[in-house]
């Protein structure tokens, strides 16, 4: 009988030793150290294109906002450009009626966002793939036809102009070389990244993409997969929000594009570019898609489009986890190499 009891304490005692579970490293890389050097390295090597690397920066920002929800959760979503040009028309309308403060303009435009996001939560998260397409498409299509129509206050086709953006912090005043608009779409979007970097890092994370890959297991681990859903839905349309007010503060200009299909189907396209479920894909997508985009329809204004399908059909046939995963698939191989 002490014989069987000891060979009951043994395996107990073998699990007390055990280290306790950890969460993935989130510790910084040298590579994304020399990644966020980049934009700065850019801003002295390039001071004429300062806008441009400002509104890569913006809609990077708005390309890891979908990457939340189709990357992480994996909702398919083909109406996100809604949640930014809500925050795009929240923060231009408060500058348009004189309250041109920028943070708060943000800050707004973030609350508004996320507010509509978690209505459209409710219905998205009753339905499965191509329901959830269908549902996010469609209210992308009539918030569209409503800031349209509503051309008394959104400007309508004519676009929202006439903003008085106030100066950052009551000092920097937004120029037209776009130094100011650099620095501080840079420290919204790192700011921002930082924090969403962590939460993918955290068990909230991790039950995100355990729903990706396995949405019926999650809730016999007491998962409510409801709730995560709603939660990473809401915070998705909330940085959505942000990167349309950023766009909108630095441009001073809101166009009826900002809410349209065209504007979600290009973010879907940098998303498959770069590579979902990694965050750092929606930036680098984000880059590669408006840098093209801008050398492209310089030398060829009519058929650039083309030439972006014919990259894009390179990427989906070569590099199926977009341009990061073909990097890590051929780092892979080097390894594997004697």
């Amino acid at each position: 009988m002490n014989a069987f009891a000891e060979k009951e304490v043994k395996p107990v005692s073998v699990l007390a030793a055990l280290p306790p579970p950890r969460l993935p490293n989130d510790r910084w890389k040298p590579l994304e150290i020399v990644f966020w050097l980049l934009p700065l390295a850019a801003y002295v090597a390039f001071p004429g294109y300062l806008v441009l690397i400002s509104q890569i920066m913006i809609m990077g920002l708005f390309a890891v906002s979908l990457d939340l929800i189709l990357g992480y959760a994996g909702i398919v979503s083909l109406g996100h450009a809604a949640f930014f040009g809500l925050g795009a028309y929240t923060a231009g309308l408060l500058a348009v009626h004189g309250w041109g403060e920028p943070l708060s303009g943000l800050l707004a435009a973030a609350v508004v966002a996320a507010v509509f996001g978690f209505v459209v939560s409710l219905l998205v998260v009753r339905g499965q793939d191509l329901t959830r397409l269908m549902v996010t498409l469609g209210i992308g299509l009539m918030l569209h036809e409503a800031a349209n129509k509503a051309s008394f206050l959104t400007g309508g086709v004519d676009g929202l102009s006439g903003m008085m953006v106030d100066k950052l912090f009551g000092v920097f005043e937004f120029d037209l070389d776009g130094k100011l608009a650099f620095w501080y779409s840079l420290s919204v979007l790192f700011v921002l990244f930082v924090v969403l970097r962590r939460m993918v890092a955290s068990p909230f994370g991790l039950s995100l993409i355990g729903i990706r890959e396995g949405v019926r297991r999650m809730p016999a681990l007491g998962v409510n997969v409801p709730r995560r859903l709603m939660a990473i839905y809401t915070v998705g349309a909330a940085v959505a929000g942000v990167a349309g007010a950023l766009l909108a503060q630095t441009t001073q200009f809101v166009g009826l594009d900002s809410l349209g299909f065209p504007r979600s189907a290009e973010l879907m396209i940098m998303l498959v570019l770069g590579g979902t479920g990694r965050l750092y894909g929606g930036l680098v997508g984000a880059a590669v898609f408006m840098l093209a985009q801008d050398y492209i329809s310089g030398l060829n204004p009519v058929y650039w489009q083309f030439y972006i399908g014919l990259l894009l059909v390179l990427i989906v046939m070569f590099a199926r986890g977009g341009i990061l995963g073909g990097l890590e698939k051929l780092r892979a191989r080097f390894k594997e190499q004697p």
